[in-house]
């Protein structure tokens, strides 16, 4: 039997559950099936391909018609995941932009969600999306698209004032419509806080043990980025027999709540 695909119903209801919610990126057909026979919950078609993928410093020059051509490459494939898109840098400058955006993600690269990086600037946009029935991740903490602005990668919301926005941020984006959140790079306890004030699931990468499910790059857990990998990060093929053991190995810890361990939550 083909699995029952996994909707953004069936995320709340793991959350409401206590069950651990497993996502990993994905950027083709090949790994989509990997990842599905595992039992991944949502293939993260992230931007950030265009470091693991591409060769480039920064997310930044990732295009929309680049997203459109690796979300396609795992539509075809997938068969019970949540697909959801990263819209890329100066994608979604005004409202009108990322509906148009989100269109051709959804129509061309058949995604069921799009994901942006921001705050309370872009509670219109996130409005604007789902009253036209475009489910919306959003993401908070570290946002790569902005490294040039936070000067690195570096863990955000250390100091109270900066915890506090972050979770005002997460529950206005919540009231504006967003259906999932992705927390990167907080420190544990604001991200239980956070858990904890919404309704809606929250994945965390970098943000302890205490969110609703996890992500992680998958060039990272499979050791493919030792160089460059994260310390919040783990290579899972390592003492496993193969890259589908080293997924099925990743999902198995997030499930049981052992990843993140304490060895991967500096803050």
């Amino acid at each position: 039997m083909t699995p029952k695909p996994v909707t953004v119903s069936t995320l709340v209801a793991m959350k409401e559950r206590g069950e651990r919610i497993v996502s990993l990126t994905c950027y083709d057909a090949s790994f989509c099936r990997l990842l599905e026979a595992a039992g991944v919950d949502i293939l993260l078609v992230g931007d950030s391909l265009g470091m693991v993928v591409q060769g480039w410093e920064t997310t930044l020059p990732v295009t929309l018609d680049d997203m459109v051509y690796h979300s396609a490459c795992v539509a075809r494939a997938r068969r019970r995941g949540l697909l959801v898109v990263d819209l890329p840098f100066l994608t979604y400058a005004t409202p009108e932009q990322a509906l148009t955006s989100a269109g051709r993600l959804m129509r061309e690269g058949g995604a069921q969600m799009v994901k942006l990086e921001g705050g309370a600037h872009l509670l219109e946009t996130v409005r604007r999306l789902t009253v036209h029935g475009v489910p919306v991740c959003a993401h908070l903490g570290l946002l790569p698209q902005s490294i040039h602005r936070l000067g690195g990668y570096r863990y955000q919301g250390r100091d109270p004032a900066a915890g506090l926005a972050i979770l005002e941020d997460a529950v206005a984006l919540q009231e504006a419509g967003a259906s999932l959140l992705v927390l990167e790079c907080v420190p544990a306890n604001l991200a239980r806080e956070i858990v904890c004030a919404l309704r809606i699931p929250v994945i965390g990468i970098g943000a302890g043990n205490g969110c609703d499910g996890q992500v992680l790059v998958l060039h990272d857990m499979l050791g493919l980025n030792s160089e460059r990998a994260p310390r919040f990060s783990k290579d899972f093929v390592a003492g496993h027999d193969g890259l589908a053991a080293g997924i099925a190995a990743y999902v198995e810890a997030v499930r049981a709540g052992a990843f993140p361990g304490p060895e991967q939550t500096p803050y």
